[in-house]
């Protein structure tokens, strides 16, 4: 939702076309393109003889047969198990032989749950091929099994959804969690990125200058979401919350920063700087939170 300043390094965005980003880098944007998907989920293919294919994206039989075309694909890589992100992985995996690689995903009603990889991803895992090294990132945050990928040879970081091009990502908890999200970008932030290669969108050069404005972007927003608390000091729902914290933002845009007030939310919550009131059987948008120095007596009907 944010408009942070990027440095874009272009190339066609447009579909069913293989496009070198770099020797030994493609991309092939899939035809799930969207409000929350911008063109269409990126697929990347990595190699020239022996192919990594990272990000495969959703159900798409048309996609599997043009990712094959690409040459002999040895890899098959998820980023996270968001549904337009793993799907195809299995279809292409199973059609070509290739060994499947990624985290499996935790069970929150947001995952494609034919994900079973070959190799579960640790934090730090390489794959080492005559051609190239891919270095596994781990990143939660946007979702708790997301994974970046280090491409040392061409200083590309391939980011999934962890970091977008033309919007920040939604967090939503729990499977999503703000403060492990802000932890992670600073954790990219220690690689000498040349460009950062993004799950949507185009590259993205200056990779340092926007890593430190995306840290800045949610800092800014939390210190929103404490001042419209303090302005307020009274308990209030995520519903009620929302407008006053992101005043900024377009009305039609409330439900979905509701999750990331949310994320905000729980994070100020492990930092002891916010409390909430719930009862067990209520939903997470019914719960109240309040600042934690000024929590103030009160009754809530269910």
């Amino acid at each position: 939702m944010a408009n942070l300043p990027q440095q874009l390094i272009e190339h066609p965005l447009a579909h069913h076309l293989l496009v070198e980003l770099v020797p030994g880098i493609r991309r092939l944007v899939a035809t799930n393109q969207g409000p929350m998907t911008g063109p269409g989920t990126n697929t990347y293919i990595i190699g020239s003889e022996q192919l990594a294919v990272l990000d495969p994206g959703p159900l798409d039989a048309a996609h599997v047969q043009e990712l094959m075309a690409a040459g002999h694909i040895c890899w098959v890589i998820v980023t996270h198990t968001h549904p337009d992100h793993s799907p195809n992985a299995r279809a292409l995996a199973d059609l070509t032989g290739a060994q499947l690689i990624g985290m499996p995903g935790p069970e929150d009603g947001h995952q494609d749950k034919s994900f079973v990889p070959d190799v579960a991803l640790i934090d730090g895992y390489q794959l080492v091929t005559p051609e190239f090294t891919l270095q596994a990132v781990h990143t939660p945050g946007h979702v708790a099994n997301h994974f970046c990928f280090w491409h040392e040879r061409s200083g590309f970081m391939f980011t999934g959804d962890h970091v977008m091009q033309g919007a920040t990502v939604v967090i939503i908890p729990p499977s999503g969690d703000m403060k492990d999200y802000v932890a992670s970008v600073e954790k990219l932030a220690q690689f000498p990125i040349v460009a950062l290669a993004p799950g949507h969108g185009h590259l993205m050069g200056q990779a340092q200058e926007y890593l430190s404005a995306l840290i800045a972007h949610r800092l800014a927003r939390e210190a929103k979401i404490i001042a419209a608390m303090a302005r307020v000091q009274q308990p209030l729902t995520l519903a009620e919350l929302t407008p006053l914290a992101y005043g900024d933002v377009d009305v039609s845009l409330h439900a979905i920063a509701a999750y990331s007030l949310w994320a905000h939310l729980i994070k100020l919550e492990k930092e002891g700087r916010v409390r909430q009131y719930k009862e067990s059987h209520w939903l997470f948008d019914q719960a109240h939170w309040q600042l934690a120095e000024s929590v103030v007596k009160f009754n809530v009907k269910p």
